[in-house]
C-alpha cells in the first residue's frame, strides 16, 4: 500500500434470559465423546460425586416409610437443585478449560439454538454457529437451518457459565476454531465464499478438503484489489465464490486476515520491471528515461521535495526516470517506499498519479525506517 495518498488513508448479543429445565437423570450422565483423556477423568469424577449425592438422597428417602406427598416433593426438588448446581459447576469447568462438549439441539428461538447440557439448557446464538451451516444451503433462512438441526448433536464450547444469572452460552465457532485453526498457515490459498460485506471489507468463509466451510476471515477493503476500491460492494457480493490468500493469523483472538489482490503481482512491480526498463533501452510506454532534467514532477511533488531536503540525513532528491502504467490505479498522488535497501546511499521512492509513475532517488544516510519516518513528518507539513 502507498505510504501517502491525497484522498485515502493508508493502509449484540442482546440480553437474554436462560431458563434451566428439569431433565431426566439419564441426560445428566452423558459426557462429551470427544473430550481429551484429562477431561474424561475430570468428568467421571464429577459424575461419581454427583451419583453418590443422588444415591445417598434416595437411600435416605427410602428409610422413611411414612413420608407424605409434601415431603416427597421437597426431597425431589432438593435432588433436582443439587443436580443443577453440580452441572453449573461442570459448565464452569468446561468454560475455564476450553474443552469441547457435544450437546443435543432441543429447540430454537429468534436469536439462536437451545442446547442441552446435562440437566441444563443453554443458548447458542446464531452468530456463533459455524459458517458451514449457511454455506451448505445458502438459500435457507437461519430459522430453516435451526429447524433442521433439531435433535442433532452439535460440538460446542462453553463461553459463559453464570449460575447466579442463569446464563449458559455456547459457541460452535470456537469449537471449530480449536479443531481447524491448526491446519492453516500464513501463505495458504483457499477457495472461499463471501459472507457478509461491510464498508471496511468482506468476511469470507474458507473451504476445507472435507467440502465444508469451517473458518471465516476478513478481506480488508485495501486487500480486495490493486485498483482503487471506493466501495467493496462494487466488487464483492454475498455468496460470491472467490480465491483468497492467508496473510495473517491471530490465534489469540481467533482472527484470520485474508487477501484477494495478493494472488496477483502488484501492477506497480510490472511498471518497474517492464514499463521502465532496467537497461538503457526505451520500453514501449517509457518516457524520458535517459534525460531526467526534462521530466516535470507530478503535481505536489515539488513541495514534498523541498521539505525532504530540510530533513537531517537527506542530501539530495531528484527524479531519475518516468513511465506509464497500463491502467489507472489512482488519480491522486501516491508515494511508494521501495523495499530494497539503499545502495551507495541511494534510495528509491516511486510517485504515482493516474497512469504516470516517476522514480525518485534520495541521497541519504538514513536507513529504510529512518526514511519512512522522515516522509511521515514531511507529509504532515505539506498541505
Amino acid at each position: 500500500m502507498p505510504i501517502y495518498s491525497a484522498t485515502l488513508a493508508l493502509g449484540s448479543v442482546s440480553r437474554l434470559l436462560f431458563i434451566t429445565s428439569d431433565a431426566s437423570s439419564s441426560s445428566s450422565s452423558s459426557s462429551s465423546s470427544n473430550a481429551c483423556s484429562v477431561s474424561c477423568c475430570f468428568l467421571n469424577h464429577s459424575h461419581k460425586s454427583l451419583a453418590k449425592k443422588r444415591t445417598s438422597l434416595v437411600y435416605a428417602a427410602s428409610r422413611v416409610s411414612n413420608t407424605d406427598d409434601l415431603v416427597q416433593d421437597s426431597s425431589s426438588a432438593s435432588t433436582d437443585q443439587d443436580r443443577r448446581s453440580a452441572d453449573w459447576k461442570l459448565a464452569k469447568a468446561y468454560s475455564d478449560s476450553g474443552f469441547i462438549f457435544d450437546g443435543m439441539v432441543e429447540g430454537y428461538n429468534s436469536g439462536g439454538l437451545l442446547v442441552r447440557f446435562h440437566s441444563l439448557v443453554g443458548f447458542l446464538p446464531f452468530p456463533q454457529l459455524s459458517p458451514s451451516h449457511f454455506c451448505q444451503e445458502p438459500g435457507k433462512s437461519v430459522q430453516e437451518i435451526a429447524k433442521g438441526l433439531l435433535g442433532s448433536l452439535i460440538s460446542v464450547k462453553v463461553i459463559q457459565a453464570d449460575e447466579e444469572n442463569k446464563k449458559l452460552i455456547f459457541s460452535e465457532k470456537e469449537a471449530v476454531w480449536s479443531k481447524f485453526s491448526e491446519k492453516i498457515s500464513v501463505g495458504d490459498v483457499f477457495e472461499a465464499r463471501v459472507g457478509s460485506v461491510e464498508d471496511y471489507g468482506a468476511f469470507v468463509h474458507l473451504l476445507f478438503p472435507d467440502g465444508l466451510y469451517h473458518l471465516t476471515g476478513l478481506v480488508h477493503v485495501s486487500e480486495v484489489s490493486w485498483d482503487l476500491v471506493q466501495d467493496v460492494r462494487d466488487i464483492l457480493s454475498e455468496g460470491d465464490a472467490v480465491k483468497v490468500k492467508i496473510i495473517n493469523i491471530d490465534r489469540g483472538k481467533s482472527r484470520i486476515t485474508l487477501s484477494i489482490k495478493r494472488l496477483e503481482e502488484d501492477p506497480l512491480l510490472e511498471t518497474l520491471d517492464k514499463v521502465i526498463p532496467q537497461d538503457d533501452s526505451d520500453g514501449l510506454d517509457s518516457l524520458n528515461t535517459n534525460d531526467s532534467s526534462n521530466i516535470e514532477p507530478l503535481p505536489g511533488l515539488e513541495a514534498i521535495f523541498e521539505e525532504l531536503l530540510q530533513e537531517d540525513g537527506i542530501d539530495d532528491v531528484r527524479i531519475t526516470r518516468q513511465g506509464f502504467e497500463k491502467r489507472v490505479v489512482s488519480q491522486d498522488l501516491q508515494l511508494w517506499l521501495s523495499n530494497s535497501p539503499a545502495i551507495n546511499r541511494k534510495f528509491t521512492l516511486l510517485a504515482r498519479a493516474g497512469r504516470q509513475v516517476q522514480e525518485i532517488q534520495l541521497t541519504t544516510t538514513l536507513d529504510q525506517e529512518g526514511i519512512k519516518q522522515a516522509l511521515q513528518r514531511v507529509l504532515e507539513r505539506v498541505p
